[in-house]
């Protein structure tokens, strides 16, 4: 039982429509698409979703064949694009800008949007939000209708396909589209002579096919009786094109045509034309008629290009079809060689464009000349110069080599005859004028026959047969001139033109321009005058007549006509108000200078020029809105005929207002946005804020009128100066300060060259005024991100290079000088030689080499090694040796214990050296208070606040890198475990407290934090027994202060897992063998006792 076509097609459409919905590809679905378009269905049953017979009959609405085969071609192109739409949206991987489609795109453009019916396809998508450039999806959907998308898209690839096949001719149900495309269904006259060429297997492929066609004859069409056959032109032998029956039905191509009847006489014939049967060219090279049709690639080839087209590899199986054009009797349309000069001329040239002979005269009839040598000398046909082989040009006329001598209008009374006597005739050849009733000429010894003949219009003369002049009967003989008269001529001709030569040198140094020297010669040039004697003395007057006449002639026009004759006017207001002058015309010598000039010295072509530039002038001057013509001409003669400086003229008592205006004392009232004068406003945001464009003046009153602003007509200027961008100006005029949390604009706002932050102008100047006042010179950072790092030196030195300059406009004079003096110390900070007061806080360069100095500041004195307040007994005694005498002989500092040890071994700053009385007991993280420098207690190793430059260190925050002797990780080892090290190595340690210390809790002196101030307090923990009478956190401390003091390495100590770890952290090699785990650990314990301890920890010297 066979399935029905209906229920065929709901089965391929649903398996189709579950492919591309999930993938989006159109490869995928392309049997089934080819499947759906050859089920024999009407369109209503197999579109469901938009009309695809409405569709056609849109877009094939032509009346001939050839317009809806390229409509069609046209809706191929525009479904394919659509499809690719369709798949865009289908596919799980979405472009990027798949919400919109702008109608700018020339894709969409010259293909969607040329057809009907596209739009509404991008409809059923779900481009249905209307925008200004084009289509998109509404706010609200996020996902477009992937089953609507891809049922759509299989609707418009299946209408693709079946248009695609409509126009090859291989659609198998035709009957479908007789209706609605009835054109395209019938059959082609050109296929009747149509042979299919099969494709060959047994044709080697190296070899191209050759086309063949059956051996009937192309019939001709019959000519229509409404219009006249197609012929040849009865003057060019061309195709002709045109036919005119009051030349008694002659026929004429386009180009003899317009020769032919612009004679007077004939200008008025009507001429029909003539009906042709048009032919196609080839989709290739456009030229030549088609000889093959490829239903595989679509395209129409001539014999040439099918050949080499079809030869490559890829296309030689292609099925073509042998279109037999009709034959024409018309001659080929190429272009066409001339029979006596070998020149190649255009299809519709009618003459030679080198030697002007007509384009069916042929070799024979041209007298043969024996070819000269390209190098060998060769004479000008105008002027008979004998020039060199290598010239192109004439040295004397400048004419072309092959130019031919141009035509003169003849004098004679009739061809051929001689003049009569007494009459002067001029010599076609050197256009000597003679005199005397010769046969010859005088000056070149040629016959004036030649002249006479040679003078008729080249186009109709006759190529004569014989080159030899006819020998004149009674003539005497002429002796041989002694003087060759050729060479006299040209000898002339120089002459001539170096004494023309010469007076333009003269005109030059005395400012006169070559034009006025060659106008001053056509006036005076029969005289002996100087050209430039005649312009100083004689041209005032002769433009003065000239300005005369002008307005002689104008007058003239004025009381002849009603109207003015100057064009003036647009409508009939305008040319009743322009009539009403009746005055002549004002013009000025400069404008009649320029048109004496310009008219090369002819005094009435100089008239009717000048008049035509005052013409245009006043059109110019009346379109600017200057409607009374007299002013107009004033203004015009006073400023020498110039349009700028009638137009100053002009303005200037209508800017009088004005300026008296800007002149008054008043003030300017403000610019008032709601002023209802709204280009008044304008205008005067042009004036005073040199705004580019009139549309930026709008965008600035537009903007100062929304509703809640903050900002002033100051800030929404130098805005818009920046942006044109409505919503972008807005955001630079709506910025939250972080400090102050204020709104300013972004011109208020103020950044650091170490960050993005951005903080007003007053919270920028409040912070910096207290971090120079009360705070150190490395607590001038940003105040939002605290950028940059003060512990790199290189991005420090950098960044307060860039905030002096910041910070001298900002900040007061004293407050400035007091940021100098402290930038200074901490540039002094680097010089070995600084010295810090452990009395105060000042600091000073040391340039004495004695261990006792004495502070500037504070008049009390220190050791400049140890940085102890100075005392008599360290005289003569080393630094080591003091300490060890103090803790012998002095009973306060036995009294104090091991506390007063840690406290002599306190902090120092690696950076400055600065000393602190403190233990390192507590937060490792210490921040010196004079440099701020921040640095570990245990190891004096830096810490980061950001990515390091350690290598392999991937660590962006707070860090810092300890040795494994640091204190920051001994601290959690217990007490009997450093005490355990310390008697492995043979160091002594105490576990007793001293009889005058023996106290409750620990009075060991350390930093704390308290309301967010740093205060030196006693510890005050509880003391253990066994631990010296210090707290456990203070005699671990004690103790890894011994461990330091003998650089000991606490490794041999170390567990399984803790050598893994210290191996992993320092990057050692944990690469494990065969070995056991006692061997392993052994291997990797030698390994990391290899890595050195830290330089940095404070040892005994």
């Amino acid at each position: 039982m066979s399935i029905p076509p209906s229920a065929q097609m709901d089965e391929v459409r649903k398996k189709a429509h579950s492919r591309l919905s999930s993938s989006g590809l159109a490869q995928d679905v392309k049997v089934e698409v080819q499947t759906m378009a050859n089920i024999p269905l009407s369109l209503s049953e197999k579109y469901r979703h938009f009309g695809a017979e409405a569709m056609l009959r849109d877009n094939t609405t032509s009346r001939n064949r050839p317009e809806v085969l390229e409509s069609l071609n046209r809706l191929v192109k525009a479904l394919s694009i659509l499809e690719k739409y369709g798949c865009n949206l289908a596919s799980p991987t979405r472009p990027k800008y798949w919400r919109s489609v702008k109608h700018n795109n020339p894709v969409f453009r010259t293909t969607v949007d040329a057809v009907k019916g596209g739009r509404t396809v991008l409809y059923l998508y779900g481009y249905t939000n209307q925008q200004i450039d084009g289509l998109s999806f509404p706010d609200e959907v996020t996902e477009p209708d992937i089953e609507k998308v891809a049922a759509v898209t299989l609707e418009v690839m299946i209408l693709r396909t079946e248009v695609d096949m409509i126009i090859k001719g291989t659609h198998p149900h035709l009957e479908y589209f007789k209706d609605i495309i009835p054109l395209v269904i019938q059959q082609d006259s050109l296929s009747c002579d149509a042979v299919v060429i099969p494709q060959s297997e047994e044709q080697p492929a190296d070899q191209p096919q050759v086309l063949s066609s059956s051996p009937k004859p192309a019939q001709q069409p019959k000519p229509s009786t409404g219009s006249p056959l197609a012929t040849q032109c009865n003057l060019c032998g061309g195709p002709s094109s045109l036919v005119c029956p009051s030349c008694d039905s002659q026929s004429f191509c386009d180009a003899c045509d317009d020769l032919f009847h612009r004679h007077p006489a004939r200008a008025t014939h009507k001429r029909d034309k003539i009906q042709k049967s048009k032919q196609e060219t080839c989709t290739i090279c456009g030229v030549s008629v088609i000889h093959a049709q490829c239903s595989t690639c679509v395209q129409k080839l001539c014999h040439n290009c099918d050949r080499l087209f079809h030869s490559h590899p890829d296309r030689k199986g292609h099925n073509r079809t042998i279109v037999t054009p009709a034959k024409t009797s018309s001659p080929s349309l190429a272009p066409w060689e001339c029979a006596h000069c070998t020149t190649v001329n255009e299809m519709r040239a009618v003459l030679c464009t080198t030697c002007e002979r007509p384009r069916l005269a042929t070799a024979a009839s041209i007298v043969q000349e024996t070819p000269a040598s390209p190098n060998a000398e060769w004479q000008c046909k105008s002027c008979t110069m004998v020039n060199q082989g290598s010239s192109i040009l004439c040295e004397v006329c400048e004419r072309p080599r092959l130019a031919t001598r141009p035509p003169v209008a003849p004098v004679l009374s009739s061809p051929g005859s001689l003049p009569d006597s007494g009459t002067k005739w001029t010599c076609q050849f050197c256009t000597y004028v003679n005199t005397k009733p010769t046969a010859v000429c005088e000056m070149c010894n040629l016959s004036c026959k030649d002249s006479a003949g040679v003078s008729l219009p080249q186009s109709l003369q006759q190529t004569p047969t014989t080159t030899k002049d006819p020998q004149q009967p009674g003539m005497k003989p002429q002796p041989k001139p002694r003087v060759n008269p050729e060479l006299k001529r040209q000898k002339l001709m120089k002459e001539e033109g170096l004494s023309l030569i010469n007076h333009i040198r003269e005109a030059e140094k005395r400012g006169v321009s070559p034009e006025e020297v060659y106008a001053a010669l056509c006036m005076c040039g029969g005289s002996n005058v100087n050209p430039c004697d005649w312009l100083m003395s004689e041209l005032p007057h002769l433009l003065d007549e000239i300005c005369a006449m002008a307005a002689s002639v104008q007058l003239n026009y004025k009381e002849r006509d009603s109207g003015m004759q100057i064009t003036l006017d647009r409508d009939g207001q305008e040319s009743e108000q322009i009539s009403t002058t009746g005055e002549g015309v004002k013009l000025s010598r400069a404008e009649a200078k320029l048109a004496w000039l310009a008219a090369g010295g002819d005094t009435e072509r100089a008239v009717k020029q000048l008049l035509r530039d005052r013409q245009v002038k006043m059109r110019e001057l009346h379109s600017l809105g200057f409607r009374d013509v007299a002013q107009c001409e004033e203004a015009l003669r006073q400023s020498g005929g110039e349009v700028k400086g009638a137009l100053s003229l002009l303005q200037r008592p209508l800017l009088e207002p004005f300026h008296q205006r800007i002149w008054a004392n008043q003030p300017e009232p403000p610019i008032d946005p709601k002023h209802p004068d709204k280009q008044r406003m304008c205008r005067r945001l042009l004036a005073l804020y040199d705004l580019p464009s009139w549309g930026r003046c709008e965008l600035v009153l537009s903007l100062l009128q929304d509703p809640g602003i903050t900002y002033t007509l100051e800030d929404v200027v130098q805005a818009v100066k920046e942006s044109h961008d409505k919503d972008f100006i807005r955001r630079l005029l709506n910025n939250e300060c972080p400090c102050c949390l204020s709104i300013f604009p972004r011109s208020k706002m103020q950044s650091l060259t170490s960050c993005q932050c951005s903080v007003c102008h007053e919270c920028f100047g409040q912070h910096f005024t207290v971090a120079v006042r009360d705070k150190h010179i490395r607590d001038m950072v940003c105040p939002v991100c605290s950028e940059p790092d003060i512990n790199d030196q290189e991005q420090l030195d950098s960044y307060f290079s860039t905030l002096d300059i910041q910070l001298r406009d900002c900040l007061e004079h004293d407050v400035y000088d007091l940021f100098h003096k402290k930038l200074t110390e901490h540039a002094l900070m680097k010089d070995p030689k600084f010295l810090w007061c452990c009395h105060c806080t000042s600091g000073f360069i040391n340039d004495g080499d004695h261990l006792k100095v004495t502070c500037p500041s504070c008049r009390k004195s220190f050791c400049a090694q140890c940085k102890k307040p100075w005392e008599p007994q360290h005289q003569d005694l080393s630094c080591e040796q003091f300490q060890q005498w103090k803790r012998e002989n002095d009973p306060e500092y036995q009294r104090q214990g091991l506390a007063g040890y840690l406290r002599d071994n306190g902090i120092t700053c690696p950076h400055c050296r600065f000393q602190y009385a403190l233990t390192k007991g507590g937060c490792m993280h210490f921040t010196c208070s004079q440099c701020r420098y921040q640095f570990c207690s245990g190891c004096n190793n830096p810490y980061h606040k950001t990515a390091c430059k350690t290598p392999q260190c991937n660590y962006t925050g707070l860090h810092a890198h300890h040795p494994r002797d640091c204190l920051f990780y001994l601290r959690d080892w217990e007490p009997a475990r450093l005490q355990a090290l310390l008697q492995k190595s043979g160091v002594e340690f105490n576990t007793d407290p001293s009889n005058e210390t023996q106290t409750a809790n620990c009075g060991v002196m350390e930093q704390k934090d308290e309301g967010g101030l740093q205060i030196d307090s006693p510890c005050g923990l509880e003391t253990r027994p066994g631990q010296a009478g210090l707290c456990e956190k203070h005699y671990r401390e004690y103790l890894v202060s011994l461990i330091n003091a003998h650089s000991l390495d606490p490794a041999p100590l170390y567990d399984a897992q803790e050598v893994t770890r210290a191996c992993e952290r320092y990057q050692v090699d944990t690469q494990r063998g065969d070995e056991d785990d006692n061997a392993y650990y052994t291997k990797l314990l030698k390994k990391l006792m290899e890595v050195p301890l830290g330089e940095k920890v404070p040892r005994n010297k």
